[in-house]
C-alpha cells in the first residue's frame, strides 16, 4: 500500500534514484532543503511498502493578485511506478493546498515541450498550455508553461492562452 506523506529530510538521502530519469530536473541540497523550509505544505513523498521512495513533488506558492498561485516545481514518479496514477495523487495534493488553504487563481508548472507523456498526462488533469518559453530548459529546448484554473478564478482568466512565445527574462519569479 502506498503511503504519502510529508517529505522530510532524511528523505533527501533516499530519493536519488527517482531522478535518475533524463526529464527529471535535479537540484542541489540547499534548493531542496529550502523549499522544505518554506513550503512543507507542497513537498510531499510517496512511498512504498518498505520505505521505498516511489516519486515525489515539490512546489510553492507565489505571486500577487490575480497572480497569486500554486506552483509544481518538480514532479516525478520512478520508472517501476508510472501508469499507478501516482503523480494524478500527488497533483492532487498540491491542487488542494493552493485552492483550498491559500485560496490561489490557478497551478502552473513547466514541462519540456518535448515530453509528450507528460504534457498529454497534464492535459487529462485538466491543464491547458498557457504559453511556450523559448530556450528555458539549459538555454537549449523550449518549454511549455501549463495551467489549470482554481476555483477562485471563476471567470477562467490565468489559463486564457498567450498569443506569442515569451523568454526566460519575461518570466516574473517570486
Amino acid at each position: 500500500m502506498t503511503t504519502i506523506r510529508r517529505f522530510c529530510c532524511n528523505d533527501l538521502l533516499r530519493f536519488t534514484s527517482v531522478n535518475l530519469d533524463h526529464l527529471t530536473e535535479t537540484f542541489n541540497m540547499s534548493f531542496y532543503m529550502t523549499y522544505l523550509a518554506r513550503w512543507p505544505d507542497y513537498f510531499h513523498v510517496a512511498e512504498a511498502p518498505g520505505h521505498r521512495i516511489m516519486g515525489y513533488i515539490m512546489g510553492k506558492v507565489e505571486g500577487q493578485g490575480e497572480s497569486w498561485h500554486g506552483h509544481v516545481t518538480a514532479v516525478t514518479v520512478a520508472p517501476e511506478y508510472r501508469r499507478q496514477q501516482l503523480a494524478k495523487k500527488l497533483m492532487n495534493l498540491l491542487e488542494d493546498f493552493s485552492d483550498k488553504i491559500d485560496k490561489g487563481y490557478f497551478v502552473d508548472l513547466f514541462v519540456r515541450a518535448s515530453n509528450t507523456p507528460a504534457i498529454k498526462m497534464y492535459e487529462k488533469l485538466g491543464y491547458v498550455i498557457y504559453r511556450r518559453v523559448l530556450r528555458y530548459y539549459s538555454g537549449e529546448e523550449d518549454g511549455l508553461d501549463m495551467r489549470k484554473a482554481l476555483s477562485r478564478d471563476v471567470d477562467k482568466k490565468s489559463i486564457i492562452p498567450l498569443k506569442r512565445p515569451v523568454t526566460p527574462d519575461e518570466l516574473e519569479y517570486d
